[in-house]
């Protein structure tokens, strides 16, 4: 006799749990929202520069008109010609200032704060953490309250309106030698053991394992410096007094006085002023990113 089976074929496919199935969109819908937000954001970064680059080809009448317009409808490219023929306000010189002020104070910071981070993480002497704790200290020291002292002791040595007087009283940076020591502490013992091994002394292990081998540091601690230098205007203003030692940010202050304000060679002079800066971290991106990342988290 044939036996019919009662069982029914079952379907394969099953419900996915309500979560499951609504996951992917969520996550699509945030990436989605993440990308908005950082799009609005590059907007809002990039708008200071569009004003920068529009107003500084445009003439008077368009940057204080009461008509808006993206771009004016002619480009007024001898605005640029006009900036660095203008007699009252010596910006090419400027320019050159703040080039070899900015260099020359970048080299000297990390040749002095590198030294002192290397040995303060590296080499053993008494009292070692009370001297750290003391660099630590003059971290919290409001750069206001030095600046008298500071400016008396370049007046007392003749330093007023020399590149001397701009460059050497910033050359010793505390927080760049605390960057410098963090990341030396992460720094391979094993190479300076083998340099050691080898008879170098903490001077030649220095220069010739620890420097060669501590790029992105350098890199992301000489960008901070030289972004410093370049857009330091108290100081120089102070002392630079004559018009052959203005820096290029006190340049820019004259094309604003009580009686004229002259805003395309402003504008258009604030856009070639920001120009080194931008070249220099396009060309150290990277290894900023890389010494940001060490400096101050290993222990």
């Amino acid at each position: 006799m044939r036996q019919h089976s009662t069982d029914q074929p079952t379907d394969r496919r099953t419900d996915l749990p309500t979560g499951l199935s609504t996951a992917p969109a969520f996550r699509r819908l945030a990436r989605g929202l993440r990308l908005v937000l950082l799009i609005a954001l590059a907007v809002l970064f990039l708008v200071p520069f569009y004003l920068l680059v529009r107003n500084g080809l445009a003439t008077e009448a368009d940057i204080t008109g009461a008509d808006w317009t993206f771009f004016p409808r002619s480009l007024q490219w001898g605005n640029l010609r006009e900036l660095f023929d203008d007699s009252s306000v010596p910006m090419l010189h400027a320019l050159w200032n703040s080039a070899v002020i900015a260099v020359l104070t970048t080299a000297g910071t990390l040749l002095l704060a590198s030294m002192a981070g290397y040995g303060l993480a590296r080499i053993a002497y008494p009292y070692a953490s009370q001297v750290f704790y003391a660099f630590l200290v003059t971290l919290m020291i409001p750069s206001a309250v030095t600046f008298v002292p500071s400016f008396v002791l370049v007046s007392s040595l003749g330093w007023i309106s020399t590149l001397r007087g701009l460059i050497v009283p910033t050359l010793f940076s505390a927080f760049a030698a605390f960057l410098f020591r963090q990341y030396f502490l992460g720094f391979p013992r094993e190479l300076e053991d083998a340099a050691r091994v080898d008879g170098l002394g903490h001077w030649r292990t220095y220069w010739r394992i620890v420097v060669p081998n501590t790029r992105p540091v350098f890199a992301a601690v000489g960008a901070i410096v030289f972004i410093g230098s370049w857009n330091s205007f108290l100081w120089p203003l102070v002392i630079g007094q004559q018009r052959d030692a203005w820096t290029v940010q006190v340049a820019l202050a004259t094309f604003t006085t009580a009686q004229t304000v002259n805003l395309h060679e402003l504008f258009i002079a604030a856009a070639v002023s920001i120009l080194p800066l931008l070249v220099v971290f396009l060309v150290l991106q990277r290894h900023i990113v890389a010494g940001a990342e060490r400096s101050g988290i290993d222990e």
